[in-house]
């Protein structure tokens, strides 16, 4: 049996710190998405999945804290990268994750979001729940890509 392998260091601090005038804007985001009326267990679950997807070991940690401090419980959140074989999920949470699912993959079909996906979305979230899960897909994409490519492990604080 081999030893685990370590990851390498982080290749440099996240850039939204490094550059602290673009955090204030990204934060702010963060702050209208949590507005739009979608419940903040399931922000977290789309910030969640997102970031599994994207295997952003820093917001993967991160948010399973997160969505533990807005009452998901540990079976929710062993289930969220199996969410369409799990029961434990909601019909709109479930939505809301296809959409996740479909804005985050945008490169694997030809129509990135399908009007299925987007249409099951919009019968459980109306036009100001979409914009805020919109919001909260994008600026996770975001974060995930600039931690990732710089490296910054889990449970690292910036």
């Amino acid at each position: 049996m081999t030893a685990p392998t370590t990851r390498p260091p982080s290749r440099m601090r996240n850039p939204a710190v490094v550059l602290p005038a673009a955090m204030r804007p990204l934060l702010d985001i963060f702050e209208a998405a949590k507005q739009g009326g979608v419940p903040q267990p399931t922000l977290e679950l789309v910030h969640l999945r997102a970031s599994q997807i994207n295997g952003c070991s820093y917001c993967v940690y991160g948010g399973v804290a997160s969505a533990r401090k807005a009452g998901e419980s540990d079976e929710r959140l062993h289930s969220v990268a199996a969410w369409r074989e799990a029961g434990c999920f909601t019909e709109p949470e479930r939505a809301a994750l296809a959409l996740t699912e479909a804005a985050t993959r945008l490169a694997d079909r030809p129509d990135p979001v399908p009007d299925a996906v987007w249409d099951e979305a919009a019968r459980h979230y109306d036009e100001s729940q979409l914009a805020a899960l919109t919001l909260m897909i994008a600026l996770t994409n975001l974060f995930n890509r600039l931690n990732a490519t710089t490296r910054q492990p889990a449970g690292a604080t910036w």
